[in-house]
């Protein structure tokens, strides 16, 4: 079956809105999963039974979402084609005892989450945003999108060697944003949080906030042929890979050989371990669920896995005008260039031969054009979800993504086709 492109510029204006109203792992998913609802996609929950119905279905579980089209008459045995990606982004997040301050100041105190450029969350306008857990064991969305929160640099006269020898931060000391005036008091930012959400503070009983910068999404350029916005790592990917499976889904049902699948995990920034995360059960428990809810059998479930490919994808490297020696010579990724296929023989991705011509066979079905990546030899190699789904579930896995510029910092950029283009590669592989 031929893939046409599905996607255009339109794709990255609706990119740009999702970015803008996810600015926590809970509200991606939830933005997700409304563009599913609108595929006619239902929800199931983990703890009922699962029926052989077709269809569109996901499972949310805090920060992730699985997601599913089982067309009519699939076998039980039908491998799966997977488009994963991860749905956090390395930032700050609020501690246990939030109410911090000194010398007049009201503060907050936060952790570092992952690998975050420091120095970029510096003198930004910042919101917070997460979730709060109340006392009857739901969850309330928050998005506090205005100038709340600030992490004030410290003014070059009083560190006259920031620019010589470059600033230096200490995780603990230099990045509490500061919120007001006044005396600390205890349970203040709670208080201010669960007004905000319209609920009692003495309801509220945990919470996962995050201050986020509050400048949206723009194009960029003289020709507007760039973007730079927040979260893109990996958020572009999750954006890319559920629109792929919504067009998806409106197909035939005779024509998609394989039953596609969005997997966006949690926790990838910080190594993929939780129940959330790439390297907990949660794909595999859907997976066999759905071979199972079908009348299958644990050889129905080897047989399905065996067949199955996981495209997995995350952000890389552009090659960086000013720092052009930190590439590999002959690996140059350009924005706009496509979507990249990552390789590392270390396996810190993925992919093989084997993979990249399945890969290949994506693009030229969607006409879209690729690049590899690779890291320069003496520098290190990130990683990412793919070895270890890989490695956990035993199912082919390729890694590939968008090159992009300032990967981990609050605001990052990339090639405004590439958006489109990963995701038209990704409706192409999931179409089979």
């Amino acid at each position: 079956m031929s893939s046409p492109l599905r996607f255009d510029r339109a794709h990255t204006d609706d990119l740009m809105s999702f970015l803008a109203a996810s600015p926590s792992p809970y509200h991606a998913v939830a933005n997700a999963a409304a563009l599913l609802e609108e595929a006619g996609f239902r929800q199931v929950e983990e703890t009922a039974a699962w029926d052989a119905s077709a269809g569109g279905k996901y499972v949310l579980r805090g920060g992730a979402i699985v997601a599913w089209y089982v067309p009519e008459g699939a076998a039980a045995h039908t491998p799966f084609r997977i488009a994963g990606a991860h749905t956090d982004s390395p930032n700050l997040r609020v501690k246990p005892l939030p109410d911090s301050g000194a010398h007049g100041w009201r503060q907050i105190a936060v952790e570092v989450y992952g690998g975050t450029l420091l120095n970029t969350w510096l003198d930004r306008d910042l919101g917070l945003a997460g979730r709060i857990s109340l006392r009857d064991g739901t969850h309330r969305l928050v998005n506090i999108d205005r100038a709340l929160l600030r992490v004030p640099q410290l003014a070059v006269h009083l560190d006259r060697s920031a620019n010589a020898e470059g600033l230096k931060l200490d995780r603990q000391k230099h990045m509490q944003p500061i919120w007001g005036l006044g005396d600390v008091e205890e349970g203040d930012l709670i208080r201010f949080v669960a007004e905000e959400a319209g609920v009692d503070a003495e309801d509220v009983t945990g919470w996962d906030l995050m201050p986020h910068a509050i400048e949206p999404p723009s194009y960029l350029g003289r020709d507007r042929e760039l973007v730079a916005g927040p979260r893109m790592d990996n958020l572009l990917s999750v954006h890319a890979a559920t629109a792929a499976l919504a067009a998806v889904s409106g197909q035939p049902d005779a024509d998609i050989p394989y039953i596609p699948v969005l997997a966006a995990f949690d926790h990838e920034e910080n190594g993929s371990q939780s129940d959330t995360g790439a390297d907990g059960p949660l794909l595999g428990s859907v997976l066999e669920r759905s071979v199972f809810a079908r009348g299958g059998t644990y050889e129905d479930r080897a047989r399905a896995f065996a067949g199955t490919v996981c495209l997995s994808s995350d952000t890389g490297h552009a090659v960086h005008p000013n720092y052009a020696e930190r590439h590999d010579p002959t690996h140059h990724p350009v924005a706009n260039g496509g979507p990249i296929l990552k390789v590392n023989v270390n396996m810190r991705y993925a992919t093989d031969g084997s993979g990249r011509a399945v890969f290949a066979a994506a693009c030229e079905k969607a006409g879209v054009p690729w690049q590899s990546f690779v890291s320069n030899n003496a520098m290190p190699c990130g990683t990412t979800i793919g070895p270890i789904t890989a490695a956990r579930h035993g199912i082919q896995t390729v890694d590939i993504g968008v090159a992009i510029l300032s990967m981990h910092s609050a605001r990052e950029l990339c090639g405004a086709d590439d958006p489109y283009l990963l995701a038209n590669a990704l409706a192409s592989f999931l179409a089979g």
